[in-house]
């Protein structure tokens, strides 16, 4: 009589069941992983400095404008001539043709300040960015395109 085989074991199939999930989730997260780094690198090659990026398009609004501002003691004024910079030909386009709007929308905002408050550095780089944003709020509300990048006070004179 041959000796008897030892019982097929009932462990066998567990651990290759276990072999296999532990492979898959393992290719799953490698997959992830993968794709999350090229899409970061592919951001990091979009932002930085060395990619080519279309020449800025500079937009004057002619004439300076001159405010009121809203001292209580005195009459004071501002005087400041405005350009707006965007890398976008449909912005510049829709800038041309909505040009007196961007104006009034300027030349509101202007007079909602004092001398005093307009007298430091950080207050004018506020107004550039209020007035920027103002500018891409109107042109968005047209429907134009809206992708101005800055605003340059190329002259500002406080009375």
């Amino acid at each position: 009589m041959p000796p008897k085989s030892p019982p097929p074991s009932r462990k066998m199939p567990w651990i290759i069941v276990t072999v296999l999930i532990v492979a898959l989730a393992a290719g799953g997260g490698w997959l992830w992983y993968s794709k999350a780094a090229a899409a970061e690198a592919a951001e990091q090659a979009e932002n930085s400095p060395t990619a080519a990026r279309k020449p800025a398009i500079y937009f004057a609004l002619e004439p300076s404008f001159v405010v009121n501002l809203i001292d209580a003691d005195s009459v004071r004024y501002l005087q400041a001539d405005v350009q707006l910079m965007t890398r976008d030909d449909a912005t510049a386009k829709a800038l041309e043709l909505h040009a007196p709007a961007v104006r009034n929308r300027l030349l509101l905002l202007f007079g909602q300040h004092s001398a005093s408050q307009l007298a430091l550095r950080s207050a004018k780089e506020r107004l550039q960015d209020k007035s920027r944003d103002e500018v891409n709020a109107l042109l968005k509300s047209e429907g134009a395109a809206n992708k101005v990048d800055a605003v340059y006070f190329t002259s500002f004179v406080t009375q």
